[in-house]
C-alpha cells in the first residue's frame, strides 16, 4: 500500500497554512505529493506565494481557474479523480473551506481515500456563504479532523461526528506568519505604494458584502468616511474590483486603491497599519498575532477566538465608520491574549497526527 500523503491546495489562503505542515513532514521523510488545482491562478493570487514560501513547485498543477461553483467544482472533481487514480495516495490533506478542498473531499470519499481536513470545526453558522457549506461537507467526509481552537470541538461533537477523529493541533497559518516576521517590513510598501505612515488598510472580497449593491455602496461610502481620518489602502484583486469602482472606490480623498500584494509585502502593509478593516477570515487571525486592531464587516465570524484572545470586533456598514473612529482615538482596548497553541508549532503538530493516522491505516 502507497505511504504518500496527498495535499491539495488551490487559493491564496491555502497555501499559508499548507507550508508548515508539508515542511514538518519533510522532516520526517514522509513521501508527499503537491497537488495544485489552480483555483487562483494569477501570479499576484498564486505563483509568488510558492516562492516566497519556499514551497516546493507542485507536482501535479490542475490549472483549473475560474468560474461559477458548480462549474469550478465540477472541474476540480474531474481532475482531481484522474489524478488520485494515477497516484493511489494513502490519505489526501486538504485545508480549510475553498472549493478545491470540499471537490478533493468528495472525490477521494467516493474513491476511499482517508482525507485529513486542517482548520476542522470552524462554524459562522451562516449557510449563505459557500465556505460554510464547504466546512461542514468536508468535516463529515473526512476521517481525521485537525482543529485550530478548542470550540471546534464543541462544533463538531453538535453535528454528531465522532470527536475520536478530533485533534486540537493549533493554527497552520499563524506558523508562517511568526516564521515569516522578521521579513515584515512596512516602511518599502507604503512607499511603493505612495502611502503616508499612518494608514488603514482594508480587504473586501466575500460575496454578501461586494456582490449586493445595496451592501457595497455602504461599505464604500463607509470606507470614504473612515478616510476623512485616516488614509485607507485597498488591495483589490481582480474579484469586484471594477464592481466597487463603479459605486464610487476609486483613489482619491485619502481612499488607495492598490493591486494585490504578495505575502510578505501584504502582512508588512498589515502589521504598519493603525487598523484593518476586512472581511477575510485568515485577515482576522493574522492581526491577533500582530496586535493590530481589527473591524470585521460580517454579521459572524467563524473564528470567535479572534474576538476572545485578539484584536478583532464585528461590525455593520454602519457601523464601521464610528468603529473606526472610536479605534483611532485610543477609546477602544482589545484584548492581546494570544490563542492557545497559535505558537508557531501547529505544523509539527499535525505532522505528527498525520503520520500516526498512516500508521493506524497500516499504510
Amino acid at each position: 500500500m502507497s505511504r504518500t500523503v496527498a495535499h491539495v491546495v488551490g487559493a491564496r489562503p491555502n497555501f499559508m497554512k499548507m507550508a508548515p505542515v508539508f515542511d514538518a513532514l519533510a522532516a520526517l521523510d514522509q513521501p508527499q505529493l503537491l497537488i495544485h488545482t489552480g483555483q487562483h491562478y494569477d501570479e499576484k493570487m498564486s505563483d509568488i506565494f510558492f516562492r516566497e514560501l519556499g514551497i516546493p513547485e507542485p507536482d501535479v498543477n490542475l490549472g483549473v481557474g475560474s468560474g461559477s461553483h458548480a462549474t469550478q467544482t465540477a472541474a476540480l472533481m474531474t481532475g482531481l479523480e484522474a489524478t488520485v487514480l494515477e497516484h493511489e495516495p494513502a490519505a489526501m490533506v486538504v485545508y480549510g473551506d475553498v472549493n478545491s478542498t470540499i471537490a478533493a473531499a468528495l472525490v477521494c470519499a467516493k474513491l476511499g481515500i482517508p482525507v485529513v481536513h486542517v482548520e476542522a470545526g470552524l462554524r459562522s453558522f451562516d449557510n449563505t456563504m459557500p465556505e460554510e457549506i464547504n466546512r461542514r461537507v468536508t468535516d463529515v467526509l473526512a476521517d481525521l479532523l485537525l482543529v485550530t481552537s478548542p470550540e471546534a470541538y464543541g462544533h463538531l461533537a453538535d453535528e454528531g461526528l465522532d470527536v475520536d477523529k478530533v485533534r486540537l493541533v493549533g493554527n497552520p497559518m499563524i506558523d508562517t506568519l511568526l516564521k515569516h516576521r522578521a521579513r515584515f517590513d512596512a516602511a518599502p510598501v507604503k512607499a511603493a505604494a505612495g502611502l503616508p505612515d499612518r494608514v488603514a488598510v482594508s480587504t473586501l472580497h466575500r460575496p454578501a458584502n461586494v456582490d449586493d449593491p445595496v451592501v457595497a455602496q455602504q461599505i464604500v461610502d463607509a470606507l470614504k468616511q473612515v478616510a476623512k481620518s485616516i488614509d485607507v489602502a485597498i488591495p483589490l484583486h481582480p474579484r469586484g474590483r471594477q464592481r466597487l469602482a463603479d459605486l464610487g472606490l476609486v483613489s482619491g480623498d485619502g481612499i488607495h486603491v492598490i493591486d494585490p500584494l504578495g505575502y510578505v509585502d501584504f502582512v508588512s502593509l498589515v502589521s504598519g497599519a493603525d487598523l484593518v478593516i476586512t472581511d477575510s477570515g485568515g485577515v482576522q487571525e493574522e492581526t491577533t498575532i500582530l496586535e493590530v486592531p481589527c473591524l470585521t464587516v460580517r454579521p459572524n465570524t467563524e473564528r470567535p477566538i479572534t474576538i476572545t484572545h485578539g484584536t478583532n470586533r464585528l461590525v455593520t456598514p454602519a457601523e464601521l465608520a464610528p468603529a473606526a473612529e472610536a479605534v483611532l482615538s485610543g477609546e477602544v482596548d482589545f484584548p492581546t491574549d494570544r490563542p492557545p497553541f497559535w505558537d508557531g508549532r501547529a505544523g509539527q503538530r499535525c505532522a505528527t497526527e498525520i503520520v500516526a493516522f498512516l500508521d493506524r491505516l497500516g499504510a
